[in-house]
């Protein structure tokens, strides 16, 4: 049977006896059902990663024994910031959580001119308090030690003058490939628009910066959350850590 993994964001040490916080004791005790002397693992989000057992559960808490320091290594060799287009739904929560598994750093949640999702600034921190979920729940379950940060959300040009680094850009008219590309010190930006893609003005302005690079990916034209997913796994093929 797979041991669970929780997140936990504490410090805490080989020996040392922890409460499992609201977060933890939902997935661990609610929805998992697990008892007095289940095996877990808890990450603290930073890297580290423990084994643990749980020592008692009463009805809105649960304390766990940290056993021991496991030593191994999820982290991909390439930072990745993913400046993601803001969708509808479920094709901006699948972008995430695939992002996630494939080793993304760093996620900024980007408007754009063709966004069709409209959020005033009391559901704009709901989304990222959902998108953090997703993003925690995804380390779970893939084996990452390491939460993705994810930024506030931001309109897509004032992003890009952030950015100072490569940063990729999907267009259709463009000639030049991944293959022209090559991260500069271990990073990469990549940029994927929303459901209607960038307009015309958003990609000439972003032309007028150097590190924004027009690649062509393929003959076809890609839904968005098809378009992130695709991108992060051809990017770590190429720089990163699959094969």
């Amino acid at each position: 049977m797979r041991i669970p993994r929780i997140y936990l964001p504490s410090k805490y040490k080989t020996g040392q006896s922890i409460e499992l916080t609201e977060h933890a004791f939902q997935h661990a005790i609610k929805v998992l059902r697990l008892k007095q002397n289940s095996k877990l693992v808890l990450f603290d989000g930073l890297g580290n990663e423990f084994s643990a057992i749980i020592e008692a559960v009463n009805k809105k808490n649960a304390f766990v024994k940290i056993k021991s320091l496991i030593d191994r290594k999820t982290e991909s060799n390439l930072s990745i910031h993913l400046g993601l287009g803001i969708s509808k739904g479920e094709r901006m929560d699948f972008a995430i959580q695939k992002s996630v598994e494939l080793g993304v750093t760093e996620i900024t949640p980007l408007f754009t001119e063709h966004c069709v999702v409209n959020l005033d600034e009391k559901r704009i921190q709901k989304k990222l308090h959902h998108w953090q979920g997703i993003i925690i729940s995804a380390c779970e379950q893939c084996g990452r030690s390491v939460v993705p940060r994810l930024n506030t959300a931001s309109t897509l040009l004032k992003w890009a003058d952030t950015i100072s680094q490569t940063c990729i850009v999907f267009d259709p008219l463009a000639t030049a490939t991944l293959k022209n590309i090559t991260p500069e010190n271990g990073a990469i930006n990549l940029l994927i628009g929303p459901e209607g893609g960038l307009s015309t003005n958003e990609i000439s302005e972003l032309k007028k910066k150097d590190n924004f690079k027009a690649i062509k990916f393929g003959p076809r034209i890609l839904r968005t959350e098809t378009a992130a997913v695709s991108a992060m796994t051809a990017i770590q093929l190429l720089w990163g850590d699959l094969l």
